[in-house]
């Protein structure tokens, strides 16, 4: 059988996608390794000096007191410094490339239900690692197993953790694939993000009393450092291959669902369980 012609993913939405000479993949110039550990190393320290300048003020300032375990306080602070540069170096080498490229293969294949699968996977498999997300849970199966809405034993703290964070994955997957398909058919994010925040507040009324928190702070524990590059460069590699539309108006968005849609997630599954 005859493959479609031409247009791909963006014709089966209503878009016309372009992946040719226009679109520019990689900087033109690039800097050395070494060169570019410098800068990132640089704008990590730039970064920090905020942190520290606040820590400091109030330590001797307003406080008034020396700073305990000086050397312990010196060496974290190098660690945080050597962490941070090398995390951001990676994510510049690495993660934004492979999540830009990803997306531009996409495209050339023309295939929306295989993009739509990847856009699923790649939400929830991020999310489900995520280890701010995996000691949210942890917490709240505690919490719920010292309120009595759960049993007190181990087996059923990890249930309740474990169901927590599938929830939150899913609900995630379901943000990402939402959020790709809103950049193929072009739709205004504003309208989307309002009918989701709308639903928020009915799912508020709704679920117990005991879930709207932990609720409320999934939407923020999923978009962490694992989840945000690789969603963020799926949504501006998409964006830049197909024709009209703008990554900068179009390519952003996709965290911004996957903090909306764990908050109605996890209220069902309060309601449910």
């Amino acid at each position: 059988m005859r493959r479609p012609s031409a247009i791909g993913i963006a014709a089966l939405c209503g878009a016309r996608y372009n992946v040719g000479p226009g679109v520019k993949h990689k900087r033109s110039q690039k800097a050395l390794p070494l060169q570019k550990l410098l800068y990132t190393l640089r704008d990590s320290v730039r970064d920090l000096l905020p942190i520290v300048f606040v820590i400091a003020f109030f330590q001797f300032f307003v406080l008034q007191q020396p700073l305990p375990n000086l050397l312990d306080l010196l060496v974290g602070t190098l660690l945080v410094v050597v962490g941070l540069t090398l995390f951001v170096l990676g994510l510049n080498m690495g993660l934004f490339p492979f999540g830009e490229s990803m997306a531009y293969a996409f495209a050339r294949r023309g295939s929306l239900p295989w993009l739509l699968v990847f856009a699923f996977s790649l939400g929830f498999g991020t999310t489900v690692a995520e280890p701010a997300l995996i000691a949210v849970a942890d917490e709240a199966a505690k919490v719920a197993a010292t309120a009595g809405i759960i049993g007190n034993d181990p087996q059923a703290k990890d249930d309740y953790a474990f169901g927590l964070r599938i929830t939150v994955a899913l609900s995630v997957g379901f943000a990402i694939v939402l959020g790709c398909y809103r950049i193929l058919r072009g739709w205004p994010i504003q309208r989307l993000i309002f009918g989701g925040y709308v639903a928020v507040m009915l799912m508020t009324m709704l679920a117990p009393a005991e879930i709207i928190g932990i609720a409320y702070d999934s939407g923020g524990v999923t978009t962490s450092t694992i989840t945000v590059p690789l969603v963020t460069a799926l949504g501006v590699g998409l964006a830049s291959s197909i024709r009209g539309r703008n990554p900068f108006s179009d390519g952003f968005g996709l965290i911004a669902f996957a903090s909306l849609t764990p908050m109605i997630f996890v209220m069902a599954y309060g309601l449910l369980i």
